[in-house]
C-alpha cells in the first residue's frame, strides 16, 4: 500500500467549480484555480498558482514533505492524471487567514477518478488540505501544501493502470527526434537542488552551472553567501546566477536553522556556525566531479562577507575571497545600531534567557526580522530591500521571526581578528554609502597578504543606504559580478 501511494504522492485534490483566476486577489482564489485547472490538464495555470519552490507534505500517505519547483509538480502530475477518462473533485468549508502578505487556507477535499473499461473503474480518496501562501506583488502564491489523508474507497490498481496508460500513449521518437533528445538530455540544468552534511544537519542549496557547460570538464567553483536571516532564493541566488553566466559552478544554500535547511532552533543566526557551514559547503563542492578542487573561492555579501573571510581564515580549501558590502563589526561598532552600551548588554541579556527557556522547555522566543513600528525587531527602519515584495520579502524568507537567543552569538562576534589569519588574494568592493566603510577599511589594511585589493565604488548614498542597491540593484550587483569574475579568473 505504501508503495501506491507513493506512485501518486503529487496529486492534487482539484474542483471544476472554481472561477477562472489569472490575478489572486484572495488566498482562496489561488487554491480554487489550482483545484480547477489540475482537473483540467491546465499544467500552466497549474504552475501559476506555485511559488517559485512549493513545501509537499505527504507525509500522511507514507512519504516524506518535498520541495519542488512547478514544473517539477505539473511533470509529475503529467505521469498519471492524462491516463485517467476524468477526474471529478470537490473542496468544501474553505478557511483563510490572513496577516500581511502571509496567509493559509484549510480545506476538505474529495477526489473521484474514473478509469473507463475497467471492472472496478472509480477510485476515490478523501482527506483535507492545509495551505501556506505569500503575496508576490498583485498575487498570492502557494508555498506549502500539507495534506492529511482520510480514507480512500474504490479500485486502488487505476493508478497504475493511469501511469500505464500515459506510457502506451507516448510515441516512440523518430531516430532525428532521438538524437535531439540525447543532445537535450546531455546538456546539465542551469540549477539544480543539492543536499549536503554540515556537522550531521542536511543544508539544502541550489548549484548553477555556467550556460556551455560540458559533462567531460572541470570547472572553477564558487560558494556564495548573503546577508544575516536571509535565504538561497535573495541576493546569494542572485550572484550565484550571474556568476555561473560567468564560467563557474556556484553553490547558494540555505545556512542551518534557515530557508529549507534543517537545524533549531529555527531563525537562530550564529556567525560562527554559519561560518562552519561555509566551511563545509566548500568540502561538498571539492567532492563533485566537474569541479576543480584547486580552484573554489567564496563570495560573500553583507554578513556574508564577514561569515566567509571568517571561514577563508580556517579553511585552506578557499583559494580566493571577493566581499561585497561588507558588514564587519566588533564590540564598539555594535554600539551604534543597537542603542550603545546599555542596548547591546540588554539584547545580550534577553537572548541569555532565551536560550535558557529554549534549553528547559524547547520554546523559541522571536521578534520580528523586520520592521517599521516595532522597535524589538531585528532590523527597524525603512529599508525597502526586506519589506517590499519585489525585492527582497519573498516567500522563502521570514520577515517576523528572528530568534532571541541570536543576539548574543551576533552581538559578539568579532571578524576583526581574523584579518591577520588570512593570506590568500581577497578582493573587497564597498563604498561609502554601504555600511561601516571605515571598518571594511580597517580590516582589509590588516589582511596578512599583499595579494589584495580594495575596489571602493561611487555614490552619492549615505552610509548605510546604499548597501542595499548592492543587494538586487542592476548597476551595483552587475560592476560587483565583473570585478568577481576578473578577480576569480586571475586568482585561483
Amino acid at each position: 500500500m505504501k508503495t501506491y501511494f507513493k506512485t501518486v504522492l503529487l496529486i492534487a485534490f482539484t474542483s471544476i467549480s472554481a472561477q477562472s483566476m489569472k490575478i489572486h486577489a484572495q488566498p482562496e482564489d489561488v487554491v480554487l484555480q489550482l483545484f480547477r485547472t489540475t482537473d483540467q490538464k491546465d499544467w500552466s495555470s497549474i504552475e501559476d498558482c506555485f511559488a517559485p519552490y512549493v513545501q509537499l507534505d505527504y507525509s500522511s500517505m507514507g512519504s516524506p514533505a518535498a520541495s519542488l519547483k512547478p514544473n517539477e509538480i505539473t511533470a509529475a502530475w503529467k505521469t498519471i492524471l492524462p491516463g485517467f477518462t476524468y477526474t471529478h473533485h470537490q473542496i468544501g468549508n474553505l478557511q483563510a487567514s490572513i496577516q500581511k502578505n502571509k496567509a493559509s487556507v484549510f480545506a476538505y477535499g474529495t477526489a473521484t477518478h474514473f478509469l473507463e473499461d475497467e471492472g472496478g473503474n472509480v477510485w476515490t480518496v478523501v482527506g483535507s488540505y492545509d495551505f501556506e501562501l505569500a503575496k508576490q506583488g498583485a498575487n498570492w502564491k502557494i508555498n506549502a501544501m500539507t495534506f492529511h489523508f482520510k480514507y480512500q474507497d474504490g479500485n486502488t490498481t487505476l493508478p497504475q493502470k493511469a501511469m500505464n496508460a500515459v506510457k502506451e500513449e507516448v510515441e516512440s521518437p523518430s531516430s532525428a527526434e532521438q538524437n535531439k533528445n540525447d543532445i537535450t538530455t546531455s546538456k546539465k540544468e542551469k540549477m539544480k537542488k543539492v543536499q549536503f552534511n554540515s556537522e550531521g544537519i542536511q543544508l539544502i542549496g541550489n548549484l548553477y552551472y555556467p550556460e556551455n557547460y560540458e559533462e567531460n570538464q572541470q570547472y572553477p567553483a564558487i560558494v556564495v553567501s548573503g546577508s544575516w536571516t536571509t535565504v538561497k532564493e535573495q541576493m546569494a541566488g542572485l550572484y550565484a546566477e550571474k556568476l555561473a553566466k560567468a564560467g563557474f559552478i556556484t553553490l547558494a544554500f540555505d545556512f542551518r536553522n534557515f530557508g529549507e535547511s534543517e537545524g533549531g532552533p529555527r531563525f537562530y543566526e550564529s556567525p560562527q556556525l554559519k561560518k562552519d557551514d561555509i566551511k563545509n559547503a566548500v568540502t561538498f563542492l571539492s567532492q563533485q566531479k566537474d569541479v576543480d578542487s584547486n580552484r573554489i573561492g567564496a563570495f560573500g555579501v553583507c554578513a556574508g562577507a564577514m561569515y566567509t573571510l571568517m571561514a577563508a581564515a580556517e579553511s585552506e580549501n578557499i583559494k580566493s575571497v571577493v566581499t561585497v558590502a561588507s558588514w564587519l563589526h566588533d564590540a564598539e561598532a555594535v554600539k551604534l545600531f543597537y542603542g550603545g552600551e546599555a542596548g547591546v548588554q540588554a539584547k545580550i541579556e534577553a537572548a541569555q534567557t532565551a536560550k535558557t527557556i529554549y534549553a528547559n522547555t524547547g520554546e523559541v522566543q522571536y521578534v520580528p526580522t523586520i520592521s517599521e513600528t516595532d522597535t524589538t525587531a531585528a532590523m527597524y527602519g525603512p529599508y525597502d530591500y526586506y519589506l517590499n515584495p519585489e525585492r527582497g520579502a519573498i516567500a522563502e524568507w521570514s520577515d517576523d521571526k528572528f530568534a532571541m537567543a541570536s543576539w548574543e552569538d551576533w552581538l559578539t562576534a568579532n571578524p576583526m581578528p581574523y584579518a591577520k589569519k588570512l593570506n590568500k588574494p581577497i578582493l573587497m568592493v564597498h563604498s561609502d554609502g554601504a555600511v561601516l566603510p571605515d571598518y571594511t577599511k580597517k580590516f582589509y589594511n590588516e589582511i596578512a597578504t599583499d595579494d589584495k585589493q580594495l575596489y571602493w565604488m561611487d555614490t552619492e548614498l549615505e552610509s548605510p543606504f546604499h548597501q542595499f542597491n548592492y543587494y538586487d540593484q542592476e548597476a551595483e550587483v552587475n560592476e560587483s559580478v565583473e570585478q568577481a569574475r576578473i578577480w576569480f579568473a586571475d586568482k585561483m
